[in-house]
């Protein structure tokens, strides 16, 4: 049943937006049991075309029956942490059957999501009116639409009121507060807020790093040997941070209810195909693909791919060092304040090189991992997450590596860092931010005419808003912030010792950060889906890679110091062998901490 405006004795809920054919309305109305309401206008041809728009929700019972299908976990009101049932509703901390605030908005559009997308073909063959759209049982009806075009969008509307005050808590204030993190996770789910938390626990972390480094750039900045101190500070830094990050982390989500959610059946991606035929495991059929393709297409393409762009970026890198001697010689022969400016030249350029690979190679990871057919979205992302780090690592840092333990030359080390680090943070604010945010305003604006020009006979305020929206990009997700935060902290963690400065620069970058990405999330992008969480996900064990390859990093360039050196006058071979028995110690000591941690929790 298609219902035109919400039945009086159950609230609609104005949740999700689509653009679908009247031709397949009805199969979602049918067996969903959601609340389906046209937003219909005279002169919807002139601004949208032949498509129609569609408002889904659901009633509050709705709501509280998918919760418990879901297996959403809540409070009791003994303060204990159950999954919700129906029955038993009552016994749960600030239920009120005449309180529909007792489910977060974002938990309400994940059930609407959920319910629309297990909307599943029985006996369907094809899509009506669209023979060329093939159904077989078990097959989701909202993802054949979407693949087959015939449904052209499906996203969440901005409730414009919670936005506005999550507005006012959150970056239209002074930034040196701390963000509302429930609220955000209310209003677009543990994801998202999982990031938002994550990035300013990061930010505040690395203020003792700032104020250890700001006095120790202004009394030895002429000093390049002099770093020791400052190398042992990171090593204890870069660890304990994570560990700290991962139990404020478990508790934040255990007082959300997803720490201790069971994990739902992962389905297949969208983009997983292959020959239909039954799933041992569910019973269902879906496309069925060999591992064994999978597995040649990994390693006879992907990687040889991957081995390509590395090398690649090494000649990049190489060219960068002849462009650094060319301009270190014509200053070196002239000695002017030009060519003193030139020095700078190929550093800022190879930064700019740097972030365009980056930005070109994650297009084709992204193709190569699409093209491999994984069948569900976790391995997707984790083998998508795997490509990347490996080259941004690579890209970002060999040049680093190269001068510290190849050249061994600090000063160029020190320079090198500062301009690879304030340039990729000046660039990402842009394109990430700034560029988006101006292209947005300027839409906005035109559409604001159009609609002004409209004589519609709807909730014009409404209608504005969905077409508005419609129009603003998709979040694409947190991977993009993820990895910049993980480029930073490799900045920080692996050679800050010989640029005091780098930490100071990545906190103001960060305060910025939070508000950038805040207005990013509600007024450039569509509001994204939300996705239950329970932690960082593959990005923690990123994370700790890097803090293990800071450890080694810092161990090496303390064992290099002047200051230690001259303590083993006679054999470099006791330095080298005191070196590593401190490396081997910390790590040691780090995989404990982590053991006892797991059994702990």
């Amino acid at each position: 049943m298609l219902y035109p405006r919400p039945p009086p004795c159950q609230p609609f809920f104005e949740i999700l937006c689509l653009l679908l054919s009247n031709h397949v309305y009805f199969l979602f109305s049918k067996g969903a049991q959601l609340l389906f309401r046209p937003l219909l206008n005279k002169y919807e041809k002139e601004t949208l075309g032949n498509q129609n728009l569609y408002l889904v929700g659901a009633s509050n019972i709705r709501l509280l029956l998918g919760a418990e299908a879901l297996g959403l976990v809540k409070e009791c009101n003994d303060g204990t942490m159950r999954a919700f049932t129906y029955r038993t509703r009552n016994n749960f901390k600030g239920f009120d059957d005449n309180n529909d605030t007792f489910l977060t908005m974002a938990e309400c559009q994940f059930i609407v999501k959920h319910e629309l997308e297990n909307l599943r073909a029985r006996d369907e063959s094809m899509i009506p009116g669209y023979p060329q759209a093939k159904l077989y049982p078990g097959k989701s009806l909202l993802r054949r639409l979407l693949t087959s075009g015939i449904v052209s969008q499906v996203f969440p509307l901005h409730d414009n009121e919670a936005l506005k005050k999550l507005e006012d808590s959150w970056y239209s204030r002074f930034p040196l507060k701390y963000q509302p993190i429930d609220h955000i996770r209310g209003y677009f789910g543990e994801t998202i807020a999982l990031y938002f938390g994550f990035l300013e626990y990061f930010t505040f972390a690395l203020i003792p790093m700032a104020v250890i480094g700001l006095p120790y750039h202004l009394f030895v900045w002429e000093d390049y040997d002099r770093y020791v101190l400052l190398a042992s500070f990171n090593l204890l830094w870069s660890t304990v941070i994570l560990e700290v990050w991962k139990r404020g982390c478990a508790s934040m989500t255990y007082r959300w209810g997803t720490l201790v959610m069971k994990r739902q059946f992962e389905e297949p991606r969208p983009g997983y195909h292959g020959v239909l035929g039954v799933n041992a495991v569910t019973g269902r059929e879906e496309p069925l693909y060999p591992s064994y393709k999978r597995q040649l297409r990994v390693y006879l393409v992907s990687l040889p791919f991957v081995c390509l762009c590395l090398y690649l970026s090494l000649y990049v890198m190489m060219i960068y060092f002849r462009l650094e001697a060319w301009a270190l010689g014509l200053h070196e022969s002239s000695g002017s304040e030009w060519t003193g400016v030139l020095l700078y030249v190929p550093g800022i350029l190879y930064a700019v090189v740097i972030e365009v690979m980056n930005r070109l190679y994650r297009c084709a990871a992204e193709f190569l991992t699409s093209w491999e057919n994984h069948r569900l979205e976790s391995a997707y992302q984790n083998h998508l997450i795997l490509k990347v780090l490996v080259f941004n690592f690579l890209n970002c840092f060999a040049s680093l590596f190269y001068i510290a333990f190849v050249l061994g030359d600090m000063k160029l080390l020190r320079q090198s860092l500062a301009t690879l680090l304030i340039t990729s943070q000046i660039l990402n604010q842009v394109v990430e931010s700034l560029l988006p945010y101006w292209l947005q305003r300027k839409y906005h604006v035109r559409m604001k005419r159009k609609m002004q020009a409209l004589k519609a006979d709807i909730d014009a305020t409404l209608y504005e808003q969905v077409v508005l929206e419609k129009e603003m990009g998709t979040y694409l997700g947190t991977f993009d912030d993820y990895l910049e935060l993980f480029l930073q902290f490799g900045y920080v963690s692996l050679f800050s010792c010989v640029y005091p400065l780098a930490a100071a620069f990545a906190v103001l970058n960060n305060f910025t950060e939070v508000n950038s990405d805040a207005l990013k999330m509600c007024r450039v992008f569509k509001r994204p889906f939300s996705e239950p969480s329970s932690n960082i996900g593959v990005w923690q064990v990123a994370f700790e890679t890097m803090s293990v390859i800071s450890v080694v990093t810092n161990c090496a360039l303390i064992g290099m110091s002047p200051q230690v050196s001259a303590l083993f006058p006679e054999s470099k071979t006791d330095l080298i062998l005191t070196v590593v028995a401190v490396e081997q110690m910390k790590l040691v000591a780090e995989n404990l901490r982590d053991d006892s941690g797991e059994k702990g929790s």
